[in-house]
């Protein structure tokens, strides 16, 4: 197929007027919505496969995405639909999808029913800049992120009586302070926490974390960044693009690869700096980088929760 993309708003399972009539008689608090994310080579059938499946059991569309990239045989669609429980229960729901993923040999086909699915679980590893952590903690306390935040790891020590550490004994949200150093990166320590988390979260954690821990925890890993990357890499990035006389302040989320900063882009966000003058300093620059920062965070984790990112090639990203 010669389209890079394909936008499928009402494709998929039953009409509007079809949608009225067939959920007419339920009880709406009843009615569920349901995320589905499919790729696989592509081919002729996949869409109407899809389709045939969620209207079956009585399940309506609600808005769909597919794309297939210029001259490449892989096909990726993103579908988020409505549909009731009694008729179709989640087990069959996955088996359903199981049996389209097999007849089109997919690499990926994931599911999702944010009412009915436990919250993703997360840890979240931070230094000692606080403000992506305080926000991370702020949006998951006010139910802005489909996360529940299992505890914090640090390699700065916080004393009792700081915001951060009195917030996480009101929320019961462990607290494990792991003080680093060049002969000890205390990774060990740090896989047995994390072993039973969905995902990880860098919130300005400025350790980098080994190839070795990559492979051992096997698992996503999402960074944030100041800059729009590939600029400004490693340490220190605010004055880097501060001593460089930048008018963008940018920010970039990204998963966490074995090179530095260089992993796939889930997100970036700028800001237009207001023209570089005797009144400016690196204080008021780093200020508006950090909320860009809290921003770009915030919004690549709901994006990751909401099943609107996949792998496009070795260092890619296809964001729905």
């Amino acid at each position: 197929m010669n389209l890079t993309q394909r936008r499928v708003p009402q494709v998929f399972g039953l009409g509007r007027s079809s949608s009225i009539r067939s959920f007419k008689s339920i009880d709406s608090s009843s009615i569920t919505r349901g995320i589905h994310v499919f790729q696989c080579p592509d081919a002729v059938g996949i869409v109407a496969k899809l389709s045939e499946c969620i209207a079956s059991r009585g399940g309506n569309i609600l808005g769909a995405d597919v794309f297939v990239p210029e001259n490449k045989n892989v096909f990726y669609s993103r579908s988020e639909f409505i549909f009731d429980p009694v008729k179709w229960p989640r087990l069959q729901m996955d088996e359903d999808f199981l049996r389209i993923s097999k007849m089109f040999d997919a690499t990926r086909s994931v599911v999702r029913v944010p009412k009915l699915d436990p919250k993703f679980k997360i840890a979240v590893l931070a230094s000692k800049q606080e403000h992506c952590l305080i926000d991370l903690l702020h949006s998951w306390q006010d139910g802005r992120l489909p996360v529940d935040i299992t505890r914090v790891i640090s390699n700065h020590d916080r004393f009792p009586n700081t915001h951060v550490i009195r917030f996480l004994e009101r929320n019961s949200i462990p607290y494990h302070y792991l003080g680093t150093s060049k002969e000890n990166n205390r990774e060990d320590e740090i896989l047995d926490l994390v072993q039973n988390t969905d995902f990880l979260v860098l919130a300005r954690y400025m350790q980098l974390l080994s190839g070795k821990f990559l492979q051992r925890y096997r698992k996503d890993i999402i960074n944030i960044h100041h800059g729009l990357l590939p600029s400004f890499k490693g340490g220190h990035p605010s004055k880097q693009a501060f001593d460089a006389g930048v008018k963008l302040i940018g920010a970039t989320s990204h998963f966490v690869t074995e090179e530095l900063d260089a992993g796939p882009i889930i997100e970036q966000m700028v800001i237009i700096v207001e023209r570089v003058s005797h009144r400016d300093n690196i204080q008021s620059f780093v200020q508006k980088s950090e909320n860009l920062e809290k921003q770009c965070l915030a919004k690549a984790i709901k994006s990751y929760c909401e099943l609107r990112v996949l792998p496009n090639e070795e260092n890619r990203t296809v964001v729905f």
